[in-house]
């Protein structure tokens, strides 16, 4: 079976708190671990999304509507939906790993460093269908 999840593949979340919303896979696991005997995904996405901005907004409103909040999460396959787009994210690779999870304080450290990625890769103008919700 081809490897479908690979590092910078976007994907939508089908199930759960999260559902709709789209992620980028971080490190993919294809056998399972002992805690997770499935295959999964540790996986960083948009929780919510930055707002639409227009000309005539100041400094100040523009920069609180382009915020991103974003979470980090381990999905199960079952859960993902594989999508054709696909982000180069070289810096959030290391920045998430299994032990992450173990501590509040590690992950609180991650999701900064993911946020602060991924509002650099909105004001950079790149990857705009990521930084939208999905519509349907």
């Amino acid at each position: 079976m081809p490897r479908v999840y690979k590092p910078g593949k976007v994907a939508i979340v089908l199930s759960g708190r999260h559902a709709g919303k789209k992620v980028v896979v971080i490190k993919q696991l294809d056998e399972g671990t002992k805690e997770r005997p499935y295959p999964h995904a540790i996986v960083a996405g948009i929780e919510r999304y930055p707002l639409k901005v227009t000309k005539r907004m100041g400094a100040k409103k523009l920069a609180k509507r382009s915020k991103v909040k974003p979470f980090i999460k381990v999905i199960n396959y079952s859960h993902l939906f594989p999508t054709r787009y696909a982000l180069e994210l070289e810096s959030l690779k290391g920045s998430v790993q299994s032990e992450t999870f173990k501590e509040p304080s590690q992950r609180e450290d991650a999701k900064k460093l993911i946020k602060k990625q991924l509002e650099e890769r909105h004001a950079g103008g790149k990857n705009k269908w990521f930084f939208q919700p999905l519509h349907f």
